[in-house]
């Protein structure tokens, strides 16, 4: 499946058609640099001002920009050691998983013929 040209765009609505040029990889990218480049110039604002916060850490230039970031890679840190402490194995419900029923063909309903 090639995601940088969709197959059949003619057939779709000009909102589906306009979604369609975020599935490209090289105007994924592009939303990565604005954003990047949005980022860094609010990074930067941040130093033209004087704040006053409840702490002093708080007055430092860029101290929510810088505190985020590591908050939110420690989040996923988290995150990945707790999955290793709460993940089960494929099979833990075994037979009383409901993909593993089996369906008689005589009672599921067909469609239109």
């Amino acid at each position: 499946m090639d995601l940088n040209k969709p197959n059949g765009t003619d057939e779709f609505s000009t909102l589906g058609k306009t979604l369609c040029w975020f599935t490209k990889t090289e105007n994924a990218n592009k939303i990565f640099l604005v954003l990047s480049v949005f980022c860094l110039a609010l990074f930067l604002a941040d130093f033209t001002y004087h704040k006053h916060g409840h702490f002093h850490i708080e007055e430092i230039p860029g101290f929510y920009g810088i505190y985020g970031f590591f908050m939110f890679t420690a989040l996923i840190l988290v995150a990945k050691v707790l999955r290793l402490l709460i993940k089960r194995p494929e099979n833990y419900y075994g037979s009383k998983a409901i993909d593993n029923e089996d369906y008689p063909t005589d009672q599921l309903e067909q469609g239109p013929k």
